[in-house]
């Protein structure tokens, strides 16, 4: 996974509270027991997501420098003593550990070979586990800020679907922020902008965001600027 931007990125979006809390409120239900977090980046999520259902919280961290700022955040109590950290990638993961919750927090897009990836993730998903995808969605989206931040691809339901690893099925696949969809659609269209700035952020999320978790269930879920998708382990 490279990043041009990723340390002005993770900082930037670390500050969207709405939008984290409203991601939570959707996963939450899927993540429980054992948990990894694949490009845990610098253990933003973990707040949101690390609930009582969660046993332990494993933070898989490619970046050397971000994973020991989870480890530091752990040390000053910031982040639950649960929580360890790996630095590496899914490769680097101990051949017999077993996950009850595997999640790729806005990590899927940064990976050239995205179905093998989830297939290595799923031999480390216990039966029954789920497997957590959350993606920027729709191709026609695809922007300089894709571009700069090391983006391969966007996704879509479709997409995502074909993804499927063995033994697993599709249990649920969410559009959402259907206001954000529009803001990107304008960003591509108009704006191009390569990356955004601290008041585009902070307006998307303390605007846009609570627009979309009103609006975004009157329409089923079925339009948005972001992409969930849950698979399920067979027993």
């Amino acid at each position: 996974m490279s990043h041009r931007y990723v340390g002005s990125e993770l900082e930037l979006f670390s500050a969207a509270t709405n939008w984290k809390t409203y991601v939570a409120s959707v996963l939450s239900r899927f993540i429980g027991g054992r948990v990894l977090e694949v490009g845990a980046g610098i253990g933003s999520n973990v707040t949101y997501l690390h609930t009582a259902l969660v046993r332990e919280w494993t933070s898989l961290e490619p970046d050397s420098d971000f994973a020991r700022r989870i480890e530091e955040r752990v040390a000053a109590g910031e982040l639950p003593p649960s929580c360890r950290v790996i630095a590496g990638t899914i490769e680097h993961i101990n051949k017999a550990a077993q996950f009850d919750s595997i999640l790729y927090i806005d990590v899927l897009e940064h990976i050239a070979e995205d179905a093998a990836e989830l297939v290595r993730a799923c031999r480390h998903l216990a039966a029954g586990g789920n497997l957590i995808v959350l993606a920027p969605a729709y191709q026609f989206l695809f922007s300089p800020f894709d571009t700069a931040i090391g983006h391969h691809r966007r996704y879509n339901s479709t997409s995502l679907r074909a993804l499927t690893p063995p033994r697993c099925r599709l249990d649920s696949c969410l559009m959402l922020d259907c206001a954000g969809f529009f803001a990107s659609l304008a960003n591509a269209i108009l704006l191009s902008s390569a990356f955004p700035s601290k008041r585009q952020i902070a307006f998307w999320d303390r605007v846009l965001v609570p627009i979309s978790r009103t609006f975004d269930r009157h329409i089923g879920y079925r339009l948005g600027k972001t992409v969930v998708a849950v698979w399920h382990l067979s027993t």
